[in-house]
């Protein structure tokens, strides 16, 4: 029975089990995951970081050298034409015609002199004749050399960009000046793709747009990024930032056109870092797996634990009142040797004053005659009858004090022929009041063995107790079915006892413990389980061994092997 003192003790118990094996395993691996995870996550971050880089700058590059082939083909035809020959519009024609034929991307051409006047023009409008000695890019160019313009919007009033070459001439110098297709060139620039939601656009240092961004920004508008990105620290080139829509992107950029204009590379950071969420959330998938591992088989080892402690207690609770049962079994075999002292004074009182009778009994049967002749009879039957009980009493008490009797071994030689019965006879009133046929088969020849007799008595009354009591438990007090059956023979250089009895029997499972101390198959109260295993002590002391076969409610057969003599 668990008390409420018990069930506080396992629950302080488990608690310390489950902290002591949970933070054990748990802080190493949490502290493990954590790092990892910590480590792993910047690898990704900077190796997503580096492949974006990568792109970018090779897409850098890409427009670089688009900038670069236009600005080449004006340098070759002016280093071959000439200012005469292109302030010709026959020949200009011609040439800006096999120019676009090489590179769609030219819009139109025209010529300046030094003044800034438009000598000569091949293109949609009506430019020709202007002057452009106040225009921005005209003074750049011929400070410059070459010159790629921002977009504005100029005399035409629509948003373009221009690439003027300058070079010498008698009277000073002249410019030759193309306008780029803008959305040919926002075409190129946007080939850039960064997964599913990158883009690429360019601003000038005022941050306009150059070329027009999907998201939303047309040319000449302020990015409203732009402060953010080109006011970067100079050993950053990303930052992340969110926009209206409280999305969070990131911002890759890098300067271009002689660092005239930012080439910027924006994608979601959702987007942009799918591989790295997709790693986090399968380290705290496996995390959480492994916790839960840890934390189920913790649970499932302290559950466990407890058990065998609750086990082990509960056996411990059955010893201990084993072995007060097995004390109070002791104080009555201390007891019964004082019952069979006390008893014996009595009886041989009666037994003194039963031999006076019988002396006194002749004389007056002598005198008697007729009725009194008869019933003096019947009064010696009774006097012999009362002499016959009295010499059983003290039989029986005789065998009991040397039962009881407390001393040390003193082997004998004793043969078993005639000490089986004796013992049976102390057994045999219980075993004809429950029912139970008693038998015993004589050896024919002596069967000797070197014994202490009250430790051989000991071990055969317990074999035969046991018997009885199977015997019993299968077929009740009333059936007289029951047999208990003891034989004595003898086997080469073995004396051999064997019990017998066709009781409930020993299970396979239980035959393996029956000599183990406290072991019992008898209900509490009925059976300490020390009995076959002081039979086993004392029988292997003897230098002896006993061996049971059983059938489980159908016969057992306990045989005891004792050294002949």
């Amino acid at each position: 029975m668990t008390t409420g003192n018990d069930i506080q003790r396992y629950k302080k118990i488990r608690i310390k089990i489950l902290l002591s094996m949970l933070l054990v395993p748990l802080l190493p691996y949490i502290f493990g995951s954590a790092v990892g995870f910590v480590l792993g996550s910047r690898h990704i971050q900077s190796s997503t970081l580096a492949s974006m880089n990568r792109i970018v700058a090779d897409h850098s590059r890409i427009v670089e050298s688009f900038l670069a082939e236009r600005r080449a083909d004006l340098e070759f035809v002016a280093d071959n034409f000439g200012f005469e020959a292109l302030s010709d519009s026959a020949t200009l024609s011609a040439v800006f015609e096999n120019l676009q034929k090489h590179s769609p991307a030219f819009v139109d051409m025209g010529v300046f002199d030094r003044t800034g006047l438009h000598v000569a023009y091949q293109g949609p409008y009506e430019l020709a004749g202007k002057n452009y000695a106040d225009a921005p890019w005209f003074n750049e160019a011929k400070n410059k050399g070459v010159y790629t313009s921002d977009i504005f919007l100029g005399v035409r009033n629509v948003p373009h960009f221009v690439i003027a070459v300058t070079r010498p001439h008698e009277n000073g110098f002249w410019i030759l000046r193309a306008t780029i297709d803008t959305q040919m060139f926002t075409k190129v620039v946007e080939q850039m793709r960064l997964g599913k939601t990158g883009e690429a656009y360019i601003i000038n240092r005022k941050g306009d747009f150059q070329t027009q961004r999907r998201s939303g920004g047309e040319l000449l508008e302020t990015d409203p990024d732009a402060e953010d990105l080109l006011f970067a620290p100079a050993d950053k080139n990303w930052i992340i930032r969110k926009d209206k829509q409280d999305d969070e992107y990131i911002y890759l950029f890098t300067w271009i056109n002689n660092d005239q204009w930012l080439l910027v590379a924006r994608q979601a950071v959702d987007d942009a870092f799918a591989t790295l969420y997709r790693a986090r959330n399968l380290v705290l998938l496996i995390a959480l797996l492994g916790g839960g591992l840890i934390a189920a088989t913790t649970f499932y080892t302290t559950n466990r634990i407890i058990n065998r402690i609750k086990e082990s207690d509960q056996e411990q609770k059955r010893l201990n009142q084993q072995l007060v049962m097995a004390g109070r079994l002791a104080e009555i075999g201390e007891m019964s040797s004082g019952f069979a002292h006390e008893i014996n004074n009595p009886l041989q009182i009666i037994r003194a004053e039963t031999a006076l009778m019988d002396s006194v009994v002749p004389g007056i049967k002598k005198a008697c005659d007729g009725k009194a002749q008869e019933d003096m009879a019947d009064l010696c039957d009774s006097l012999a009858q009362v002499q016959v009980q009295v010499d059983r009493c003290a039989q029986i008490t005789s065998s009991i004090l040397k039962f009881a009797r407390q001393r040390d071994a003193a082997p004998e030689v004793i043969d078993l022929g005639g000490f089986v019965p004796e013992v049976l006879n102390m057994v045999s009133k219980k075993a004809e009041v429950e029912g139970i046929a008693l038998e015993s088969s004589e050896p024919g020849l002596p069967v000797c063995v070197e014994a202490d007799a009250s430790q051989l008595q000991q071990v055969l009354l317990n074999l035969v107790n046991n018997a009885m009591h199977a015997v019993i438990s299968r077929h009740g007090t009333s059936s007289r079915q029951g047999l208990v059956s003891v034989a004595v023979s003898r086997a080469g250089k073995e004396a051999l006892i064997k019990v017998t009895d066709n009781g409930t029997g020993i299970s396979q499972e239980n035959l393996a413990k029956i000599f183990t101390p406290f072991f019992s198959t008898k209900p509490v109260g009925q059976g300490t389980g020390l009995g076959l295993s002081i039979c086993y002590g004392i029988v292997e002391a003897l230098g002896g061994r006993i061996e049971v076969e059983s059938q489980v409610n159908r016969q057992t057969t306990v045989t005891v092997y004792l050294p002949a003599v």
